[in-house]
């Protein structure tokens, strides 16, 4: 693992999946990227085993992944640093329908919602759907935090999507 202190505070790292990039050729015409990320259990598994899940599916295919970032938590302190990263999709899902899809994926993973900004074994974000700007009461595209969180704007940059 080759890790690269960016602020003391913040640590960017290669893993074995993480980044990479896989299969270019799609016959999915919509592109996304996902924020990844969790601070419960043993995340650097999990993100493996996202990954895995994720090229299964048959409605989408996973294009590149960036490099993970360890990050302090913010909101709600008390709790371990997070690891995050980005995933860039093709799908031909809908972005309501990819956004439930994610949800789905948070509870297959064990994710739990007890309190805002808790602690998490998988936290999903739809960060970007093509060029979609929409708000609605469920998603609003692009996410409306995306460019004031590091954990978003690092991997991005990384993945050479900014």
């Amino acid at each position: 693992m080759l890790t690269r202190s960016i602020s003391s505070s913040l640590q960017l790292f290669k893993t074995v999946n993480f980044p990479a990039s896989y299969k270019t050729q799609t016959r999915y015409r919509h592109r996304a990227i996902v924020g990844v990320g969790g601070n419960v259990g043993d995340v650097q598994r999990r993100f493996n085993h996202l990954l895995i899940y994720f090229k299964r599916q048959k409605n989408i295919t996973v294009l590149h992944t960036s490099p993970v970032l360890k990050n302090p938590p913010f909101g709600y302190n008390e709790q371990e640093d997070f690891l995050n990263s980005v995933i860039e999709v093709s799908t031909n899902m809908g972005p309501r329908v990819l956004l439930e899809f994610l949800l789905r994926t948070e509870k297959r993973f064990r994710r739990r919602r007890s309190f805002p900004n808790a602690p998490r074994t998988l936290d999903l974000d739809l960060i970007f759907f093509d060029k979609v700007k929409m708000q609605t009461p469920r998603l609003t595209l692009p996410h409306p935090e995306w460019s004031k969180r590091e954990s978003v704007i690092i991997p991005l940059h990384a993945l050479g999507r900014h």
